[in-house]
């Protein structure tokens, strides 16, 4: 049901009024409760103490570098222009999430809305030291030492897909 309602354009108006709203507040901020229950409970949201939802907003489009010092030069010879990164843009949500929440483990995240400038994502976060976590059969292989700062290894969905594995 929820999923027929987001893929359709009933939910157009109140995602527009939302959009203004979230325009105004910062690039990472944690969230009660998921925008889209149904993608996050699919990804291994469970509402439970240890999940954590955070909403990331990334500019959309290439990336720009910053010109160091180079007086006296073309620009367009500078490498600053049409510079893509390797990473897709959810992969870059998630990193964002990481550094924001260092001692939480990003486990998924999904795409919630856009407008011309930016996209966002909700990153499901776990908290690797949380006691509900740890006695958790479906989810405790997270809170193994080998799993720490999988983010930037690549090692989540998004980064799996960037990198060719999927």
């Amino acid at each position: 049901m929820l999923k027929k309602l987001w893929k359709g354009g009933e939910l157009r108006e109140l995602y527009r009024e939302r959009l203004i709203k979230w325009r105004k507040e910062p690039a990472v901020v944690r969230v009660e409760r998921p925008t889209r229950l149904d993608r996050a409970r699919a990804l291994g949201y469970k509402a439970k103490k240890g999940f954590i939802i955070v909403r990331v907003r990334v500019r959309k489009g290439g990336r720009s570098r910053r010109l160091y010092g180079r007086r006296g030069r073309k620009p367009s010879k500078a490498g600053v222009r049409k510079f893509t990164p390797r990473k897709s843009l959810q992969w870059i949500a998630e990193e964002k999430a990481q550094r924001k929440f260092p001692n939480l483990e990003v486990l998924n995240s999904y795409y919630v809305a856009e407008d011309g400038q930016y996209k966002w994502y909700e990153v499901i976060m776990v908290d690797p030291n949380q006691p509900t976590i740890k006695s958790d059969k479906n989810i405790k292989w997270i809170a193994e030492k080998q799993h720490r700062k999988r983010v930037f290894r690549g090692l989540t969905s998004a980064g799996k897909k960037a990198r060719g594995l999927k």
